[in-house]
């Protein structure tokens, strides 16, 4: 089939340089998630229609299954969907979207084309308890004969209560020519998609309709306001199909979901977590509250402590991490690997069994098994110019306010006593210690504050 998605209002009441549908939603722009309902149905052409100031819209969203059309000027739906046309094979059914609507289901869409086949006029309609706003749509003996737009509508017209929601799939020779026959005269003065409805009656198309599972899947955003509702919306879902999964959310509507998260059996997770990205929590793992995780991989019965940050990151089974941890892109945890309060680990590898539990800067470095990072050290990595690494072997033991100033080597067994800045490497098995002469002043006294006259 034919897909046009009309995406070229830039949304006054947004309030904001960017284009409408290029405010994002769970980490994603609504166009994206409308674009991604289509690609659902295998459609052979895929054209989104862009507005006057809403380049980014291409430059953003290109990609080889997308063709881009441009409304200039903005005249209306049926308008929009006119600058589609070159592109419509005539032989397949065109599907319209909005590429500001973005939870319609592909479940629901299939509905509609079901019913419409290829010989048909379709028109995904709904019952509001309010449809101000809407299109109505207006029926003579149960059939649908025309759709009236609100500020065109009588006062009987206004009374009905099923609506327009704008998805209409259309036989695309007809389409072109109803197309063609479109007029402005009306109160907004723009060319109006609903009116190809009276033009299938007029030519003895049958006119059918289809319902959407949920109200929810219809609605529009048009302000902050409506986006950040229909943000819930979608959170809600996500959290209820987690639950539904076996997941364990302390209060399911504290969580968001900014990409796709898979969990495993009896995972939990706290209030005020963000998932961002792909991200996979194994069996067992548990997540403390306000962690925000990007792209991540956790292992089984791993527990997240509160407040830890995860950006690129692979954390292995049985694992503590936090609170107020960070792990940066290109941190691999192995099994059993502590990383406590107020520590950060980036680029690295650390091996199974260590533990940096407090107050650390991991950066740069490849890490050995069994290894006890002492409170307060840093990996001296960058030198102004260029990241060095350090090389700690197995069971070596790094004593507390410890800087290692890379390139440099602790060897396996070795121990650094605390306070050391280590600038050559460190021999296996052995102790070293850098530290200057104690010194221990006589006849010195500690400072009195003076009185103020």
């Amino acid at each position: 089939m034919n897909i046009v998605i009309l995406a070229a209002g830039m949304g006054k009441r947004m309030q904001s340089a960017l284009p409408k549908v290029l405010h994002p939603l769970a980490g994603k722009p609504l166009l994206s998630h409308v674009i991604d309902t289509a690609r659902q149905l295998s459609p052979s052409t895929l054209c989104v229609i862009y507005g006057h100031g809403g380049e980014q819209v291409p430059q953003l969203l290109q990609a080889p299954d997308l063709a881009f059309a441009k409304q200039e000027p903005q005249l209306g739906t049926g308008h929009a969907v006119m600058q589609a046309v070159p592109q419509l094979d005539d032989d397949a059914p065109t599907l319209i979207l909005y590429g500001d609507v973005p939870l319609t289901t592909a479940a629901s869409l299939q509905r509609l084309l079901d019913i419409a086949g290829t010989d048909k006029l379709g028109i995904l309609t709904v019952e509001m308890d309010n449809p101000t706003g809407y299109g109505r749509i207006v029926r003579e003996h149960g059939s649908i004969t025309r759709i009236v737009e609100q500020k065109d509508a009588s006062a009987d017209e206004l009374a009905i209560r099923e609506v327009n929601t704008g998805i209409i799939v259309a036989p695309t020779r007809l389409l072109k020519v109803w197309l063609s026959t479109l007029s402005n005269s009306n109160a907004q003065g723009e060319y109006y998609l609903t009116d190809i409805v009276a033009s299938a009656v007029a030519d003895g198309v049958a006119v059918v309709s289809a319902q959407p599972d949920h109200v929810w899947e219809t609605h529009g955003v048009n302000s902050k306001v409506q986006l950040a509702e229909l943000e819930r919306v979608h959170q809600h879902n996500i959290a209820h199909a987690l639950l539904e999964q076996g997941v364990t959310l302390v209060d399911p509507a504290r969580i968001d979901v900014r990409g796709t998260l898979t969990c495993g059996r009896d995972v939990s997770i706290d209030v005020g977590c963000v998932f961002e990205g792909n991200v996979t929590l194994a069996d067992g793992v548990r997540i403390d509250a306000y962690c925000v995780i990007h792209n991540t991989t956790v292992g089984t019965q791993t527990h997240i402590r509160p407040y830890s940050h995860f950006e690129n990151a692979v954390v292995g089974a049985d694992c503590i991490i936090g609170p107020y941890a960070r792990l940066r892109p290109g941190t691999v945890l192995a099994e059993d690997v502590h990383i406590g309060n107020f520590v950060e680990v980036k680029n690295s590898e650390i091996a199974a069994h260590s533990k940096a539990n407090h107050l650390t800067y991991i950066g740069d470095s490849t890490i050995g098994s069994r290894v006890n990072v002492g409170a307060g050290t840093i990996t001296c990595n960058y030198d102004g110019v260029n990241k060095s690494r350090t090389i700690i072997e197995d069971d070596a033991f790094i004593g507390s306010a410890t800087q290692l100033v890379a390139p440099i080597r602790v060897g396996q067994g070795a121990t650094l006593g605390a306070g050391t800045t280590l600038t050559r490497d460190a021999p296996a098995g052995k102790l070293t210690v850098s530290r200057a002469k104690q010194v221990t002043v006589e006849g010195w006294q500690r400072p009195v504050k003076i009185k103020k006259s």
